[in-house]
Order: structure tokens, then C-alpha cells, then sequence
């Protein structure tokens, strides 16, 4: 074989093998929290990406510990740049994150690229992931609490409305009344609530708080004005039900999804993310025919306590992420917010409105019933020592479960709370 010929060859097998670089299948990095069933259909959104992306893109997903031990290691991670190209990030803890600068921007072109708008999502939500101005995430839900029930017993105690909803749903007066009808039908536990866990009770009282028009923090300040009051009075409610019998006291998250699906609690409070529970259950035939509709109207006005899981770019320090990269995990990022109709299965209300304009999706029960919630939502208030497992989460538990049950006046409690909330 003469030279010409071998250095033909060698051309053509070189360009081959950089036709075939240049093709290489991306991977991106990608850690999550999510466990449950909620866990379960991420990782079937994430094996559904990969499918249609084959030979493209690749996600290589990681799911650690929920909490404060998964944002330890992504600020130890950034800090030395060992982070993932995306996360899951919570809208709440976002504040925190800005303040340690371990948060990429999304820039509004970004948004423009990924085909998203800020007009797609309700302005309560999008307001949960910006600080100052400038965005942090894109919101791919939002997961509220919710009241769960079961119609049976309802029926059974008449307060089953015509619609298969509950009754006495306007006011305080109206859903204690609601509640004492299920005691006095013999319904062991008339209400399932986490009343073993300040930091789970904090949704419930939040709601409360915000059904009056409160709010924790104003300017610098945690509970200025009336706002201490408000929540003396949220708690007074919660505290008043349990020395009535009418709320399991002293109930961890476990036990009180188990006096639900066993059928001893009638309702239960609990996030959006119990619905695979009970939509599994169901399927095997081992749950009741239940429901689940917005918080009740205890106050003033309805409000409910949300926040929403949403995706993030870490700013790895020293291994900033190329042009290149980014253009590929806004890709990942608007996929998933665009096949969220799949996600609202695990319970959430998908953040991007066009999915939930859907008919598909207005047809899925109970989350079509709930979404309505969506106008009505409060989220954390924007500071660093806010959102999931933050300390202010951690202070106001420290008082909540002894208020909650019948051991602590709810006027001392606020008292101290507030001390040690603006002592922080």
C-alpha cells in the first residue's frame, strides 16, 4: 500500500472519529431530594428524557437526603466546584442561597431560550424564586397543603356536601361544627394533623396566619404590629380542636397518614404529596373513596402556606459552567417543565400554566379541584433564615407542639417566639 493511500485512509478515519466526537452523547449532572412516590415519577420523567434525547443528552440523576442535608453539601459542593450542572432547589430556600452566591442567575434569556415566559407562571410563584430583582430558579411546582377526606365517614356523620366535598368549609364556627359531627358519629379522630411536628405544623399555621392578612416578617422585624396577635389566634384555633378531641395529639407525619388511610381520622391536613399515597392505595383496592379540596376558611379569607419545588444552576466556584453546558441544562429544564402534566401525578400543581390549562390536566382529579388554591397561596418570607429546615422553622417548632397540645398558652408561646425570632 503506498503512502498516498495510507495517509487517504488516516484522513478518513480521523474525520470519522471527530464526525463521531462531535456527536458524543452530552451528560448532565443532576441531584435531587425527592423520594416517596413523588421520587418515583421523577425518576420516570428522567428515564422518559433520556429516551427522547438518546444519543444526545444524558442525565445522570442522584437523589440525597431531603433537608438541611441536602443543602449542606450543595453550599460545601459550589464552594469548591464539585456541585451538578442542575438541582432541585426549594422556592424558599432560595434567599439563603442568594446570600451565600451559590445560585446562577436565570437571565430573561435564558428564559427566552428554554421557550418560557414569566407570564406562564402565577406571579406569586415566580416572585417565590427572585431576590432583588433577578431570578434564581424556574418554578416547576407548586405543593401546598391540602385537606384530605374520606367520604364514607362524612356521609355517615352528614357533612358530605351534594358536590362530594365537605361541608362547613366558610368559617371557624362552621368546620368545628363539621368537626364535633364526626366525634359525636363516632369517628375516632375527626381531624389528622402532624401535631407531634412543628416544623410540618408550621404550613397549617402560616395559612392561618395569612387567613386574617398577617404575616411573619415585615421589613427586619418578625411579628411587628398585630402580627403576633394573629398568630396567638391561629394557634388558640389548633390548640382549641385538640382539647376538644376533635385533632390527634401528639401525632408524628407517619402516624397521622396511617389514622387517615386506616379510616380512624376522617380528614387529615397534609401536603399535595401524599396524593401517590393515596391514588396507589386506591388502585389496590386498600383505601376508601376520598377527596381532597383546599384548606378551609377559618379566618378572614382563604389563604394556604405553599412553596415549590423548582430547578437551579449552581455557581461551582473555579469550574463555571461553559456556554456550551448551559444551553444543554436549559434544555433539560424546559423539557421537564413542559412534561409536567406527568410530575401533577405525584400530587403538585405544575407551575407552568399552559399544562395546567390543559384538558387532560383539568380532568385529573383531586388536583383540578385544589388548583383553585393557586390564587390564594403565601409562601415564605423572603430572608435567609426562612424556608425548609431553616431556623425560623426551627424556633417556632420549639413552641407549636407543646401550644398545639394543650401544654402551653398560645399568647406565652408567641411571646417567646418573637423574642427569640428577632433575637436571631
Amino acid at each position: 500500500m503506498n503512502f498516498r493511500r495510507i495517509m487517504a485512509i488516516a484522513v478518513v478515519v480521523a474525520g470519522g472519529f471527530w464526525a463521531v466526537a462531535a456527536q458524543a452523547e452530552e451528560t448532565v449532572i443532576w441531584w435531587d431530594f425527592l423520594g416517596g412516590g413523588d421520587g418515583v415519577r421523577m425518576k420516570q420523567m428522567i428515564t422518559d428524557f433520556n429516551t427522547a434525547h438518546a444519543g444526545k443528552i444524558k442525565i445522570d440523576a442522584t437523589t440525597l437526603e431531603w433537608g438541611t442535608p441536602f443543602y449542606a453539601k450543595v453550599q460545601t459542593s459550589a464552594a469548591v466546584g464539585e456541585a451538578p450542572d442542575v438541582m432541585t432547589y426549594h422556592a424558599s430556600r432560595i434567599p439563603l442561597a442568594v446570600s451565600q452566591d451559590i445560585l446562577e442567575e436565570i437571565t430573561p434569556d435564558d428564559m427566552s431560550k428554554m421557550g418560557l415566559s414569566a407570564s406562564d407562571f402565577a406571579q406569586t410563584t415566580m416572585g417565590a424564586v427572585t431576590v432583588d430583582g433577578k431570578q434564581y430558579a424556574v418554578p416547576l411546582d407548586t405543593h401546598p397543603i391540602v385537606l384530605y377526606y374520606n367520604r364514607a365517614l362524612l356521609k355517615k356523620a352528614g357533612v358530605l356536601g351534594d358536590d362530594g366535598r365537605p361541608v362547613g368549609m366558610g368559617n371557624k364556627e362552621e368546620f368545628t361544627a363539621t368537626l364535633q359531627k364526626l366525634k359525636d358519629a363516632g369517628v375516632e379522630f375527626p381531624l389528622g394533623s402532624v401535631t407531634a411536628d412543628g416544623n410540618f405544623m408550621y404550613r397549617t399555621i402560616y395559612s392561618l396566619v395569612c387567613q386574617q392578612g398577617g404575616e411573619l416578617l415585615t421589613g427586619n422585624e418578625f411579628l411587628a404590629g398585630d402580627n403576633a396577635e394573629k398568630l396567638a389566634k391561629a394557634l388558640a384555633v389548633l390548640q382549641g380542636w385538640t382539647k376538644a378531641g376533635l385533632q390527634s395529639t401528639y401525632t408524628d407525619y407517619p402516624a397521622t397518614v396511617a389514622l387517615f388511610t386506616s379510616g380512624k381520622a376522617a380528614m387529615m391536613i397534609n401536603g399535595v404529596w401524599e396524593v401517590p399515597t393515596m391514588t396507589d392505595l386506591a388502585k389496590q383496592g386498600k383505601l376508601f373513596d376520598w377527596g381532597a379540596v383546599e384548606i378551609p376558611v377559618i379566618f378572614d379569607k382563604p389563604c394556604t402556606y405553599a412553596d415549590s419545588h423548582s430547578f437551579a444552576i449552581p455557581k461551582n466556584k473555579g469550574k463555571e459552567i461553559t456556554p456550551e453546558k448551559r444551553a444543554i441544562v436549559l434544555e433539560v429544564i424546559s423539557w421537564m417543565d413542559k412534561h409536567s402534566l406527568f410530575w401533577a401525578t405525584a400530587g403538585h400543581i405544575p407551575a407552568y400554566r399552559p399544562v395546567t390549562e390543559t384538558a387532560e390536566y383539568k380532568a385529573m382529579e383531586p388536583n383540578a379541584t385544589y388548583s383553585t388554591l393557586t390564587a390564594n397561596m403565601i409562601f415564605d418570607p423572603k430572608s435567609p433564615k426562612a424556608g425548609v429546615a431553616g431556623p425560623i422553622f426551627d424556633i417556632m417548632s420549639n413552641y407549636f407542639v407543646p401550644t398545639l397540645n394543650g401544654e402551653m398558652d398560645p399568647g406565652e408561646a408567641v411571646k417567646s417566639i418573637k423574642e427569640e425570632l428577632n433575637s436571631m
